[in-house]
């Protein structure tokens, strides 16, 4: 479906893109010609990321900028200073995000704030900034915002900031795609599951028992593979999806569907016995 010039003339900027997601993401993106700024806190995990993606092909740019999305000074300036070394900067990925497990009513005030202020704060500077820059300039461009499955309807016990925090991502999401569209900005979601990550597994499921519970819900008996979530993301951020916007996409392999009424009696003994019961129930 892609090439290796998908994305070229490109540049994507990927907030929290030194790891797990991020980088998958912005490989996936070099692989298809995109010039590629990332940005995080950590400056070794930067430069090992970018050694990465430089990796990938010769004919990209690639580069790294230190910032603390909660900075809404700091990242106006990393906008402008991507553009001064690019020349032009065509794609935003908020990706960035905090999270924890905790019963919500020990969470203390700072707990709850430290998530906020780097999912829904972070996620509004860096579209502020970005977004400015390509009205002031009359440029499109294009907005992908990494939400979660439990943004939109159900929220989530144990992780109560991230629900909140993802929930305002994805109505900024949907405010701002029918706000930008005059200005020719698309504004999109993807609503991953479970893609185990090294950082955040271990403080989302540290115990094994936690696994084995997390992935018979899903359908599928699998977790999402990184390349997979890079794939759409491409296929979000590039050309060909020039007519979708306001849109949060699902990836998590049926995990969400879990809250229908019955679904629960998919556990209760194997299939070839639950179609003999739902016969013998038959009038």
């Amino acid at each position: 479906m892609f090439t290796s010039d998908t994305l070229q003339g490109k540049t994507i900027l990927i907030t929290g893109g030194g790891s797990g997601l991020g980088l998958a993401m912005a490989k996936g993106f070099a692989k298809c010609g995109a010039n590629i700024a990332i940005c995080g806190r950590t400056e070794k995990k930067l430069e090992e990321a970018v050694s990465e993606i430089q990796n990938i092909s010769e004919d990209i740019k690639v580069g790294w900028y230190q910032a603390d999305v909660r900075d809404h000074e700091r990242v106006t300036a990393m906008i402008a200073e991507i553009v001064e070394d690019f020349g032009s900067l065509e794609g935003l990925v908020n990706n960035a995000a905090g999270n924890f497990l905790s019963a919500s009513e020990d969470l203390t005030p700072g707990g709850f704030k430290a998530v906020i202020d780097i999912v829904l704060h972070g996620s509004f500077n860096c579209t502020h900034a970005f977004g400015n820059y390509l009205i002031n300039n009359e440029k499109n461009g294009a907005i992908l915002n990494i939400v979660t499955t439990y943004a939109e309807g159900t929220g989530c016990a144990f992780v109560l900031p991230s629900a909140c925090g993802k929930a305002g991502v994805l109505a900024m999401t949907r405010s701002l795609a029918f706000e930008w569209a005059e200005y020719g900005i698309r504004v999109n979601a993807i609503a991953p599951g479970p893609f185990p990550t090294e950082g955040a597994w271990s403080r989302l499921v540290p115990e094994k028992v936690m696994e084995e519970k997390f992935i018979n819900k899903i359908p599928m008996k699998r977790y999402g593979e990184q390349e997979e979530l890079s794939n759409l993301a491409t296929f979000l951020m590039s050309d060909m999806a020039p007519y979708i916007t306001g849109e949060s996409v699902v990836i998590d392999g049926g995990e969400r569907l879990q809250a229908g009424q019955f679904n629960f009696i998919n556990d209760l003994m194997p299939r070839d016995k639950l179609k003999a019961l739902f016969k013998s129930m038959r009038p």
